[in-house]
C-alpha cells in the first residue's frame, strides 16, 4: 500500500517536472480566475454592507432619541401606522439591533463607532406605498421629523440608487469573466494531462502489458490536475486576502463624507470565500485531469 502511494506521488512529480510551462500556465489561469470569482463575492458583500440599512424595500428611516421610553416609542409607531394611505410597512429596530447595523457601517472607523454606541438611537424602517415618488418621501420626512422623541429622518438619495446599479453591473460581468477563465483553466489542465500522457505513451503501453489497471495508470495524472487546481486556488486566496486587507486599510483614510466607510468586508466572510475557492479549484482540476486521463489512456 505504501509503495503504491510512493509510486503515485513520484510519478505525479515526474510528470509535473516534464511540463513546467504548461503547469505554470494552468496554475496562473486558475489563480486569476478564482481570484476574480472570490473578488466578485467580496464586492457583492461590500455593496450589501454599504446598503445594509436600506435593504428589504426600506425607503425611510426614522431615528428615535437614545433612551426613549417604551411609551414614546409606541407613540411614534402608532403615528407611523396611522398613515395607512402613504405607509405600507413599519419595522422597529431597538438599540441593540441599531448597534449591530452601526458596527457594519462603521467597520473601518472603530473610533467613531465607540463614540456613537453610548448614545445609539433606535429606529423605525418605513416603506411608503409609493417608493418612486420623491415628493411623497419629502412630505413624509417633514411630517415625521415633527413627532416627539424623533431624532432625525433619513431617505435614500441618488447615491444609493447608483450603488445598487454598480452592484448589478460589476457582479454580473466579473462573475461571467471568472467563469470563462475557470473554463480556460480546466482546458489548460486537460491539455497538460494529455501532453504528459502522450510523452509517456511507451511507459503506459508497457504498464498495461504487465497487467496494470486503468485506475492505477490514471491516478498520478488525476492527482497532478488536482494539485494544479488546489495550488492555483491557494495562490488566488492569498492574493484575495491581501487585496481585501489593503483595501480595508485604505478605506479608513477616506473622508467621513465619502459614503464608502462601510464598503468593506471585515468579518469572517473572506475566509469562507477562500475555503470555497479551494474547493472549486480542486473540483476544476480533478474534472479536467480525470477527463483527459480517461480520454487519452489508449495512447
Amino acid at each position: 500500500m505504501i509503495s503504491r502511494i510512493r509510486y503515485t506521488f513520484r510519478e505525479m512529480w515526474a510528470s509535473l517536472s516534464r511540463n513546467l510551462t504548461l503547469t505554470a500556465a494552468a496554475v496562473i489561469t486558475s489563480t486569476v480566475s478564482l481570484f476574480l470569482f472570490g473578488g466578485t463575492l467580496l464586492i457583492q458583500r461590500a455593496f450589501d454592507n454599504q446598503l445594509k440599512k436600506w435593504t428589504g424595500g426600506v425607503e425611510m428611516i426614522v431615528y428615535v432619541n437614545h433612551g426613549a421610553t417604551p411609551d414614546k416609542v409606541e407613540l411614534i409607531r402608532k403615528a407611523l401606522l396611522a398613515e395607512t394611505s402613504t405607509v405600507e410597512t413599519v419595522d422597529y429596530c431597538d438599540e441593540t439591533c441599531s448597534a449591530g447595523i452601526a458596527a457594519t457601517l462603521f467597520a473601518t472607523d472603530p473610533g467613531a463607532l465607540e463614540q456613537l454606541l453610548p448614545n445609539i438611537p433606535s429606529l423605525f424602517k418605513v416603506k411608503p406605498v409609493d417608493t418612486s415618488s420623491s415628493a411623497l418621501l419629502r412630505s413624509l420626512k417633514t411630517q415625521f421629523e415633527s413627532l416627539p422623541s424623533v431624532h432625525s429622518v433619513e431617505t435614500p438619495d441618488e447615491a444609493v440608487d447608483l450603488l445598487s446599479q454598480l452592484k448589478d453591473f460589476f457582479g454580473v460581468r466579473t462573475l461571467v469573466l471568472s467563469v470563462v477563465l475557470l473554463g480556460a483553466s480546466a482546458l489548460l489542465i486537460w491539455n497538460t494531462i494529455r501532453t504528459a500522457m502522450f510523452a509517456r505513451r511507451r511507459e503506459i503501453e508497457v504498464m498495461k502489458l504487465v497487467g496494470a489497471t486503468n485506475w492505477f495508470i490514471r491516478l498520478p495524472f488525476m492527482l497532478e490536475g488536482l494539485l494544479q487546481g488546489i495550488v492555483g486556488a491557494t495562490m488566488g486566496s492569498a492574493a484575495l486576502l491581501f487585496v481585501n486587507d489593503n483595501w480595508t486599510s485604505g478605506v479608513r483614510g477616506f473622508p467621513d463624507n465619502s459614503g464608502l466607510k462601510s464598503f468593506v468586508v471585515t468579518d469572517g466572510f473572506p475566509l469562507w470565500v477562500c475555503f470555497w475557492m479551494v474547493i472549486l479549484g480542486a473540483f476544476v482540476g480533478a474534472v479536467g485531469s480525470a477527463t483527459a486521463a480517461s480520454r487519452f489512456l489508449d495512447v
